[in-house]
């Protein structure tokens, strides 16, 4: 016997939702081209970041416990409504999950309705990968060819990417305390372009280069680099660190670094600065990074100059990379349409609806 609620009439269009899956999402990198959608990812990002002031801003939602962090991360620009759900959990790896998982939703603001729903697990390691390299391009010293990654988990090949295709690096050299997660990431950097380079030491690592990208997982107060590792005129993308308790570098590298950052009031509670006290805090000058993007404060001011770019990740970005998604759908037909919005013939008879679909039969 046919389910009765199956012969309903079809949805109409307005209940509709495209759908972006992990496989959608891995078809549209793969019909791009991993380092072009990189790329256009950064572009996309670099637009909102130019025009900041339009966004609604607040820190993000975050929910934590001894196993992780649950947050929302929302913004809007007044025409279109982003969110991104996203986890945080460092001993999922022991039990064979992802440490990060994501989804997010674009909606138009007039009418509340959603237009986009997508995984976000991949495109949160685009964004991510896309927004260090383009903090690179305005900070990291001219002609910057080699750079040290300092964990090589989930985050380490997109990053070494990314900043191949933005910032021009011809050399990776790769450090984890896990040899098998250094052996995973040069076996898929092995045809990337890159001379890249396992290291027995973070020490080793950072010896003579220009950018050092610091990317490790567990939830604690660490100290990944420590002062005596960092030489003038580099670069530092500290991406590791992205909640409160959770760091990567020693504060006297703060204390002597140019500081970027994407949000400060989020920063202050998630990023390296929440090592600074009040007094240490107030004399630091930090810029936030669309004021570099937007032209209007410079970025790296010498040659022996120590920028750092103390990123945690903001919902900002993960609009821009939504946006993308949603502006590549007309032309790729890599997207499910769900049913997901009650579309009554009536806005007022939502009862109704429900009645008329039982009787259908």
């Amino acid at each position: 016997m046919q389910n009765s609620f199956n012969s309903s009439p079809a949805p109409s269009p307005l209940a509709m939702v495209p759908f972006v899956s992990v496989a959608h999402m891995m078809q549209l990198i793969h019909a791009k081209g991993l380092a072009n959608t990189i790329r256009e990812i950064a572009a996309y990002i670099e637009a909102d970041f130019a025009r900041w002031p339009a966004f609604d801003k607040s820190p993000r939602a975050a929910a934590h416990s001894t196993d992780g962090v649950i947050e929302l991360m929302p913004t809007s620009d007044g025409e279109t409504y982003g969110f991104k759900y996203v986890n945080g959990h460092p001993a999922n790896m022991a039990r064979g999950f992802q440490t990060v998982t994501a989804f997010g939703v674009l909606s138009r603001v007039d009418t509340g309705y959603p237009v986009l729903l997508s995984e976000m697990t991949l495109l949160t390691a685009l964004r991510t990968a896309a927004t260090s390299a383009l903090a690179a391009k305005h900070l990291a010293p001219p002609g910057a060819a080699v750079m040290a990654m300092i964990g090589s988990g989930a985050q380490c090949e997109f990053q070494a990417l990314a900043f191949k295709e933005l910032v021009g690096i011809a050399t990776v050299r790769l450090f984890d305390v896990d040899p098998c997660a250094v052996q995973k990431a040069a076996a898929n950097l092995e045809h990337s372009g890159l001379r890249v380079e396992a290291c027995s030491s973070a020490q080793e690592a950072v010896l003579g280069a220009d950018i050092i990208t610091t990317c490790t997982a567990d939830k604690q107060y660490a100290t990944i680099l420590t002062d005596n590792m960092v030489g003038g005129g580099v670069h530092i993308n500290a991406i590791g660190g992205d909640c409160p308790g959770k760091t990567e570098l020693h504060k006297d590298i703060l204390l002597r670094s140019s500081i970027f950052v994407e949000y400060t009031p989020q920063t202050r509670i998630e990023g390296e600065i929440q090592q600074l006290n009040d007094e240490q805090y107030a004399e630091r000058p930090i810029t936030e990074l669309w004021e570099v993007v937007s032209g209007q404060v410079s970025g790296r001011s010498s040659a022996s100059e120590i920028t750092l770019f103390d990123s945690v990740g903001f919902a900002i970005e993960d609009f821009s990379a939504l946006r993308y998604v949603r502006d590549q759908l007309p032309g790729y037909p890599f997207y499910t349409q769900l049913d997901m919005l009650a579309d009554p013939d009536d806005p007022r008879d939502l009862f109704g609806m429900v009645q008329r679909a039982g009787r259908a039969a």
